[in-house]
């Protein structure tokens, strides 16, 4: 076994994942695995720049993760940095800071590199399941950009485009710096014009439509989960591997869309960071779900972190 770290910097929030892995199976056996909303991507779709605090948050969580990667002693350690970093102008600093804390320079990876490290964390547990058909089409619904994958045992195509929580919200959904509470409904409807759009240029390149199983990675779609379990706090285990029917998608979505900001906060289930976000999560998965004609989504809480660690290994 080898101990690996592998870190996830999205636009949203930062994950650690150290875990020991046999390259030769594959196996991971999680030692820690943690995430926190930083939301790195504050204003990024408008300015064009990471915002000073927003790199503080992220770099304090890195201060913290660095102490447990020491304290549990992994040989190797790959940072991997998403949607944010790759469209910010002031990217030099972001890079800089990682560097400086964690001793290695975070890979600002495309969104292909971002597509097949998903596709690798999330199908490796489902291959050979009798009940799962393949073609997957694996859906890692970030902060600042979805990835779409198409694969049977390996990757056949995939796309990444700028539809995400954070994205969409800051797009559609902000009026003078504030989150509509609830959206009107022209707001949803430019949103879900938007999100139409993306998922045609999606179809450009990916075959979404001959996917035969919907795997649903992140945040938005656990927390769905969470959601539709009518779970009293997050539970990793009950939430992975779970799956979660268009319908009852369709309806928390429309619940979340249409309540207010206190009303979603209720939720026991949900990471306070996600309050602001998760309406436009959800309807990007109901989007992705009705235009596929899916009947239900497999959610897994295995995704590009697992991947990373993979690859490490």
């Amino acid at each position: 076994m080898t101990r690996v770290a592998a870190i996830d910097c999205g636009t949203n929030s930062i994950r650690l994942l150290v875990a020991d892995c046999d390259p030769a199976t594959g196996e991971l056996v999680d030692l820690d695995r943690r995430m926190t909303i930083v939301r790195l991507g504050q204003g990024v779709d408008r300015t064009g720049r990471l915002a000073p605090e927003a790199l503080e948050r992220t770099f304090a969580a890195c201060r913290e993760y660095a102490a447990i990667i020491k304290e549990l002693g992994a040989e190797r350690l790959r940072f991997v940095a998403t949607s944010a970093s790759r469209d910010a102008e002031n990217r030099d600093d972001f890079v800089r800071g990682v560097l400086e804390i964690l001793g290695v320079e975070p890979e600002v990876i495309s969104g292909d590199q971002e597509a097949e490290f998903s596709f690798t964390g999330a199908t490796s547990e489902l291959k050979g399941r009798d009940d799962l058909a393949t073609p997957y089409l694996v859906v890692d619904i970030g902060g600042g950009s979805t990835e779409f994958v198409v694969g049977n045992e390996h990757v056949r195509a995939a796309r990444s485009v700028d539809v995400g929580c954070v994205r969409m919200t800051e797009r559609h959904l902000v009026r003078e710096g504030v989150v509509s509470d609830p959206p009107t409904e022209a707001q949803i409807a430019a949103m879900r014009a938007d999100i139409e759009a993306a998922l045609d240029l999606a179809e450009e390149t990916v075959p979404l439509r001959e996917a035969r199983t919907l795997v649903g990675l992140a945040g938005s779609v656990t927390t769905v989960s969470a959601i539709a379990q009518a779970l009293p706090e997050y539970d990793s285990e009950r939430i992975h591997h779970s799956r979660v029917s268009r319908e009852k998608v369709r309806e928390i979505t429309e619940w979340l869309l249409h309540s207010t900001h206190a009303e979603r906060a209720t939720v026991p289930s949900m990471h306070p960071g996600r309050v602001d976000v998760i309406a436009a999560g959800a309807l990007v998965l109901l989007s992705i779900m009705e235009r596929i004609g899916a009947e239900e989504v497999v959610v897994s809480e295995h995704d590009i972190l697992d991947g990373i660690a993979f690859s490490v290994a």
